[in-house]
């Protein structure tokens, strides 16, 4: 190929190049990605039939918040609501909130598939192989009676974490990145 015929895909180079280094950036969904993923997650979510076979009760409620606890309250925090955790609302998508309309409309079914299968690029994992289906029915009744907002406090994880990072930073200042520690 003659070099005057590269001539004007070399011009477009730094456009190209531009535009790939600035989408890398992460940023809250607009409008129309939070329709198109929402519209994609209808179509791939299954489940939506199938119904939850352990009976609505406290006990079946409490087993589910013991499971949740253990593995889920990392990214949802102890009330399903993101209470706590300093990373939900920085992940693109969001670390859903469990208490929302948008959750709360999916059927029993739906919810056990989504624990069971995760939904890929949410960061929401898969729980097939580490829970038994009970467990995830349990988890279900859990996220249906979630706790008010708040009222758990935050996962331990994330209070430790704040303690050391007080204690590791104690009597200096980070004046480049505009706050004081004390």
């Amino acid at each position: 190929m003659p070099l005057n015929r590269l001539k004007p895909i070399w011009a477009l180079m730094p456009a190209w190049l531009a535009v790939a280094l600035l989408g890398c950036k992460a940023s809250a969904p607009s409008g129309i990605e939070n329709k198109v993923v929402q519209e994609t997650k209808e179509l791939v979510i299954g489940g939506k039939d199938i119904q939850n076979p352990v009976p609505d009760n406290e006990a079946s409620r409490n087993a589910g918040a013991e499971h949740f606890q253990h593995h889920c309250q990392i990214c949802h925090g102890l009330d399903g609501q993101n209470t706590g955790v300093p990373f939900a609302d920085k992940m693109s998508p969001p670390v859903a909130n469990l208490a929302m309309d948008d959750i709360q409309k999916y059927t029993d079914g739906q919810l056990k598939w989504i624990i069971e299968n995760g939904i890929r690029m949410t960061g929401m994992p898969s729980w097939k192989g580490i829970l038994d289906e009970n467990e995830m029915w349990n988890i279900v009744r859990y996220i249906r009676h979630l706790p008010a907002k708040g009222s758990l406090g935050a996962p331990a994880i994330f209070k430790e974490s704040e303690e050391q990072h007080s204690e590791s930073h104690a009597g200096h200042t980070h004046k480049a990145a505009g706050h004081t520690h004390k």
